[in-house]
């Protein structure tokens, strides 16, 4: 991701402008927003994942499923 390094003078003079107004340095408000951005992406590959099969319905749940059908 990227470091201080990588970034330009305007990038890091924005993201060092964002960081005073959150009460953090500039190196603690990277790495915080790295991990959010991290934790942004692994919710959105856990979203992407298909969802498991309904479970069949077991002994009690079939009897109580004939009960409510009509005759």
């Amino acid at each position: 991701m990227k470091t201080t390094k990588t970034l330009t003078e305007g990038q890091r003079a924005y993201e060092a402008k964002r960081a005073a107004k959150a009460g953090m340095s500039l190196d603690k408000w990277l790495t915080s927003k790295q991990r959010a951005q991290e934790a942004e992406a692994r919710a959105r590959e856990k979203a992407a994942e298909p969802p498991k099969p309904a479970k069949k319905p077991g002994f009690i749940g079939r009897l109580i499923e004939r009960a409510h059908k009509p005759l």
